[in-house]
């Protein structure tokens, strides 16, 4: 009998609306050869959806998105449109509304692909990045506006539960995988809210005897993530440290467009949502050059998230052949279409064998 899922899609803006249907027709493909089929549902959220009714969003849309097993997100973001209508105005009310508060970001080389690094064979690593609090929070605010004295104040929120469930889910990533955990801080400079972080990341990873626990100020971070990438393997880190050092990352193995994500409720109380790194990219939007890879391969965190791992090990290779293979889109040095590459990852599908790599997130 065929196992069949509900899967709510969201193309969004920019190139979302041109990359979430190709990547549909792949995960379709590998669902469909070990017996599952994915029931899509088509939500026309995003800017024109604000332009047409002042919200991104319907005003029950995370009750409409309840209904689904998962929640496979394109992008948000208009340059015509402050980013606190489209950002705040659906995909952060995504991730909070649903408790979605581990965004997880793996980063991986693939032989042949350019890199701004001299050496970046061997990169495997996972960032952990806390999703729902932390420097982007909602409180704060702007006082004497228009004066000389005008101020803007921005509260980081960092709770005991917050930075205890998103410690541990990396923690015990980390186990799986090779016991090493490093921790981004800057207790050096945010004397509150980062030592607070330090400590209880301590405390949770008592718990975890096996797993080696490195604190590093997160300037450091950085650098060493660019002299020697292939030291790390998981990385937990805060809402704002965690965006900036994953885009580092996926800097280094070449593209923002090869970037996938998964925003997770662990629990599975809620559904979670599955996104490429890269955003909307306005400026290619409507050319059929966005590269897919990013969306393909967050579609296949999705499949393994609902637990259709061997079908997500074999888009995650049919990836890998593609970009050692050709063709490949511009940001890749190419000159492929969107719709041509994943053709390409359709056809590898049937041809390529899942390698072995480390336990995936």
């Amino acid at each position: 009998m065929t196992e069949r899922l509900s899967v709510a899609a969201i193309p969004g803006d920019g190139i979302g609306p041109e990359i979430v249907p190709v990547a549909m027709r792949v995960i379709d493909a590998a669902a469909g050869r070990h017996g599952a089929a994915i029931d899509w549902t088509g939500y026309d959220w995003g800017s024109d959806h604000y332009r047409r009714t002042g919200r991104m969003m319907p005003a029950d849309g995370l009750e409409v998105l309840s209904a689904h097993d998962a929640i496979f997100f394109g992008a948000v973001g208009d340059p015509e449109i402050s980013d606190r209508e489209t950002l705040w105005g659906l995909l952060i009310p995504i991730r909070r509304g649903f408790e979605q508060y581990v965004n997880v970001r793996p980063v991986r080389s693939v032989p042949g692909v350019p890199t701004p690094l001299a050496d970046a064979a061997g990169i495997d690593l996972v960032i952990v990045r806390e999703n729902v609090e932390g420097e982007y929070s909602d409180v704060g605010g702007v006082t004497g506006a228009g004066t000389e004295g005008e101020a803007a104040t921005q509260v980081a929120q960092f709770s005991r539960r917050g930075v205890t469930r998103v410690a541990r889910y990396a923690a015990e990533l980390a186990r799986r995988r090779s016991g090493n955990l490093v921790s981004a801080t800057k207790s050096n400079g945010i004397i509150y809210t980062m030592p607070f972080w330090d400590r209880v990341v301590e405390e949770t990873l008592a718990e975890f005897p096996e797993v080696r626990l490195r604190s590093v100020l997160v300037d450091a971070l950085g650098a060493e993530l660019l002299r020697q990438p292939q030291s790390f393997d998981v990385i937990v880190a805060s809402n704002l440290f965690g965006d900036i050092l994953s885009d580092l990352t996926a800097a280094c193995v070449g593209s923002l467009g090869l970037a996938p994500s998964a925003n997770l409720n662990p629990e599975r109380e809620h559904p979670s949502l599955f996104e490429p790194v890269h955003g909307s990219a306005p400026d290619i939007a409507g050319t059929g050059t966005a590269n897919p890879l990013a969306q393909i391969s967050s579609g296949a965190m999705m499949l393994d998230h609902l637990g259709l791992a061997e079908a997500a090990a074999e888009v995650d290779a049919a990836v890998e052949t593609v970009l050692a293979e050709g063709p490949r889109t511009r940001d890749l040095g190419g000159t492929a279409s969107t719709e041509r590459v994943a053709e390409a990852v359709l056809d590898a599908l049937t041809t390529t064998s899942p390698r072995v790599r480390k336990v995936a997130p």
